[in-house]
């Protein structure tokens, strides 16, 4: 039903967050959430907007309307965001694979958060969706270069070569 292109994206997604994940695990909580030079400030908060982004379009592409502040901290520890990532990582990759292909090129019309009314395909805002997790992913892998722990390779092509099929 879904596009094959944007399933893929989907789980590609959620092997990155997970291996991202697995890194920033190896953490103590100071290093989470000592400040960096970044736009968010810690890697715990730019992984906080990860998720809020991701919660923001995933209510629009349902016909929502939620609004969050996009410095929001859903979560101050790192177990229980890992646990609500695995949860929307779950809900993205249904949704994308049940919007189906015919659908990529009709608007989506929403607001943004300052309430300003916009139209764009749906395959034009599934693009973003994912483009914003991979800039933002890219920040925290910057991050935890400035630790001790090495970044995890992330590149889509890394998934492909490893996924079944």
């Amino acid at each position: 039903m879904g596009d094959p292109y944007f399933e893929r994206l989907s789980r590609y997604n959620a092997w990155a967050n997970e291996r991202l994940y697995d890194a920033c695990g190896q953490l103590a909580e100071a290093e989470l959430k000592a400040p960096r030079r970044a736009f968010f400030g810690s890697i715990l908060a730019t992984l906080n907007h990860i998720l809020v982004g991701d919660r923001i379009w995933m209510s629009r592409l349902a016909g929502g309307t939620l609004v969050l502040p996009l410095n929001k901290i859903l979560h101050g520890e790192l177990a229980p965001l890992r646990a609500a990532r695995r949860q929307q990582d779950k809900l993205l990759i249904e949704l994308v694979g049940g919007i189906a292909a015919t659908r990529l090129d009709e608007q989506l019309r929403y607001q943004n958060t300052k309430g300003e009314g916009f139209a764009t395909p749906y395959r034009l805002v599934l693009g973003h969706l994912f483009n914003h997790q991979t800039h933002h992913r890219g920040q925290v892998h910057d991050m935890l270069s400035q630790t001790a722990v090495p970044p995890p390779e992330l590149d889509l092509i890394f998934f492909v070569r490893q996924e079944p099929g």
